[in-house]
């Protein structure tokens, strides 16, 4: 943090990136009805989990709904699966649709599928001219005897270019352009996204222990668990929808940086209250292998009140004059103290509002946490060989 020799950490104080983002949406938007991001795994999920505190993919109504219309539809394709690329490109109108492409590398095989065949149908329905000012890619900047066939296919067609950040990697890359882009998209405030970030970083400078550091204790407590009890399953479980995407992150976080060399532990998404019902018998009465950490959004008194006449009726006499928010926030603190009550390990996270200051620093502790469990067992938490393996396999047999 002092030295700056982890750029992570300092991606939260930079602004000039910010500012040619912006400027690059803002041209890219002109005329835009949809704003389509192409970019599997880190490219993807950062972008998403940031638009989903905006809004993206929650039923929304009445003035949500007219704020959202002001801007383009923004929209997420990060699996590659034949049938629904063939159907979206095939439904896409070229017109006021506009395409972010994202790689790191610029190498990512489904992410340069999804572009190519996009590109030759955006000529074979005629707007073949228009190409320059519908796409905009994200990725490395040119390195010496290196291939980086994204930017040698967009470059092919005149297509604007943001680099991506060279010292951050894929799945660390929410902060940056990556998912900033897509909070932009969404009307978040991406200064506000970095300070919050910033907040979590700033515990560093005032620590004067370990233990004064929250990120710290956690990535012990996951790693003591693991070694000396057993408990080899992490569950991330928000209760809030627009957290949803959150736990998706965190599952590729946590499971890509540390799943190495036989170790690290599973990381599972899960959601409240639905999943009380899916999953939480199996958290209270199966195995012994369970952290759960569940994030909790305080709502009382938030959503509709419960008819108290109708409440009776159902059976819900204890919820008349209350509402969803009143429920869900007792659910939350229910279960976390359920699971302790048998003796289950479980933390809970409580953050007043999913806004772009909280989502920073939810996302900065995370990272940092999972950073640290790194190098308490022993492993980089910035490299995947087991999934470049994956990789040249594929490309082998393609051959």
């Amino acid at each position: 943090r002092k030295s700056g020799s982890l750029p992570l950490l300092t991606v939260p104080a930079d602004r000039a990136d910010l500012t040619a983002a912006g400027a690059a949406l803002k041209t890219l938007s002109t005329g835009a009805e949809l704003i389509v991001f192409f970019g599997t795994g880190g490219s993807g999920l950062g972008g998403q989990t940031l638009a989903q505190v905006g809004g993206w993919n929650i039923p929304t109504g009445g003035k949500a709904s007219a704020k959202l219309g002001q801007r383009p539809r923004v929209r997420f394709f990060d699996n590659l699966d034949p049938a629904t690329l063939a159907a979206v490109i095939d439904g896409f109108d070229f017109a006021t649709t506009r395409f972010i492409v994202t790689s790191k590398s610029g190498n990512t095989a489904e992410t340069l599928t999804q572009a190519i065949t996009t590109l030759s149908a955006a000529k074979a329905k005629g707007f073949g001219d228009r190409i320059p000012e519908s796409f905009l890619g994200i990725t490395e900047p040119d390195k010496p005897g290196a291939r980086n066939g994204l930017r040698t296919l967009l470059a092919h067609h005149s297509i604007p270019m943001l680099e991506h950040h060279l010292g951050v990697g894929g799945r660390y890359s929410g902060l940056t352009n990556v998912g900033l882009m897509a909070a932009l998209a969404m009307g978040l405030d991406p200064v506000k996204v970095r300070e919050g970030a910033a907040a979590v970083l700033d515990q560093l400078d005032m620590a004067k222990h370990a233990t004064d550091v929250p990120a710290a204790l956690g990535a012990a407590t996951s790693v003591a668990l693991s070694e000396l009890r057993g408990i080899n399953i992490q569950v991330m479980m928000p209760y809030c929808d627009r957290l949803g995407r959150f736990a998706a992150w965190f599952v590729q976080l946590w499971g890509e940086s540390l799943g190495k060399g036989g170790k690290g532990t599973t990381p599972v998404g899960a959601q409240g209250p639905v999943d009380q019902h899916s999953q939480l018998q199996l958290y209270m009465d199966g195995p012994r292998k369970h952290l759960i950490t569940i994030i909790r959004v305080p709502g009382q008194k938030q959503g509709p009140v419960l008819d108290p006449g109708l409440a009776k009726l159902a059976g819900l006499d204890w919820l008349a004059g209350k509402g969803p928010g009143d429920l869900t926030s007792a659910q939350s603190l229910g279960v976390a103290e359920a699971l302790g009550s048998v003796g289950r390990p479980v933390r809970m996270f409580e953050v007043d509002e999913p806004d772009e200051r909280v989502i920073g620093a939810l996302m900065m502790h995370f990272m940092l946490e999972t950073i640290i469990a790194g190098r308490l067992i022993g492993v980089d938490p910035f490299d995947q060989p087991a999934v470049e393996l994956g990789k040249a396999l594929a490309k082998k047999r393609l051959a």
